[in-house]
């Protein structure tokens, strides 16, 4: 897969944490940094965690793709190389939940369904035998912000479940 630049990005915050939260691709400052989850992706998650009362050290945050690609890929190529690195992250943290956030994270887990975050958010479903709820991209949420209300009702799905696993 082409990348930007040379840098991985596995995954940040508690790496032993409950809920694994997933992206679909470090963007340029990720790249840039080596760190995932340094923009204003950060800031609407953290947002979105603080109003569902999600405590920031429940999660871990990582993605579909490992390395910032190019403009123009192979989208399918470049998710079916990294998909086995996901679910390695799946096996080795053995999360409680999973929280997908947009199209593209839908769209990989639930490979030739009608797949679309809207249709998806608000109820749970499984991935590989892990819980699994998922909203709207922290991007989109603040592009659209009437997005944001269900954003929190999603994530507040995710710390209602917490709270009766602890």
């Amino acid at each position: 897969m082409p990348v930007s630049g040379a840098r991985v990005v596995w995954g940040e915050g508690n790496p032993n944490a409950p809920v694994f939260v997933l992206l679909d691709n470090p963007g340029l400052r990720e790249d840039r940094e080596g760190r995932p989850f340094v923009c204003g992706t950060r800031e609407t998650l953290q947002l979105g965690l603080l109003e569902a009362g999600l405590d920031r050290e429940l999660i871990y945050v990582s993605y579909l793709l490992k390395c910032r690609p190019i403009r123009a890929y192979d989208k399918p190529a470049a998710r079916e190389a990294c998909f086995p690195h996901l679910q390695y992250q799946f096996a080795e943290k053995k999360p409680q939940i999973l929280l997908g956030l947009g199209n593209v994270v839908v769209e990989t887990l639930f490979p030739g369904q009608e797949a679309d975050v809207k249709s998806y958010r608000g109820h749970w479903h499984n991935v590989q035998g892990i819980p699994a709820a998922f909203s709207y991209h922290p991007l989109a949420v603040r592009r659209r912000p009437v997005l944001m209300k269900y954003f929190i009702e999603d994530i507040r799905l995710v710390a209602d479940r917490m709270k009766s696993l602890q």
